[in-house]
């Protein structure tokens, strides 16, 4: 799942709004991450409802703060988003790619657990349609 979380951090990095948290027109563009939760969100939500989905997306960031602790700085707020990314982004020498990679495997593999790796699959195509994600 850290191949694939890597790839959908890879397609949401190099869409026209991302810049890394930066500044676009007055607007603040999201951390890939962000745009990666958010988009399993809405097709998770589906599924499992929104608490379900706060609760993975609770759990995978417990699961990723061992391994980068620096998202200890990370909070989920009620609505689902997820407050200082872009700040943690920015403080970190790699733009924050680890700590984004970390979060977004956790969340696969999650779901992969919950649910089975072919729907998961089938999750993540349906929220990327247009994106090649083999490997």
């Amino acid at each position: 799942m850290r191949g694939l979380a890597r790839r959908l951090l890879a397609v949401e990095a190099a869409t026209p709004t991302s810049s890394g948290g930066a500044i676009d027109g007055g607007a603040r563009v999201q951390h890939e991450a962000v745009r990666v939760c958010e988009k399993l969100r809405i097709s998770l939500t589906r599924l499992a409802g929104a608490d379900g989905f706060a609760s993975l997306l609770g759990r995978s960031l417990a699961l990723a703060r061992v391994e980068v602790p620096s998202l200890n700085r990370i909070t989920v707020k009620p609505d689902c988003s997820m407050d200082g990314l872009d700040a943690l982004a920015a403080d970190e020498t790699d733009g924050g790619a680890r700590a984004a990679t970390a979060l977004a495997a956790h969340l696969l593999g999650l779901l992969v657990t919950f649910i089975g790796e072919p729907l998961t699959l089938r999750l993540v195509r349906e929220a990327w349609p247009d994106a090649s994600l083999d490997e």
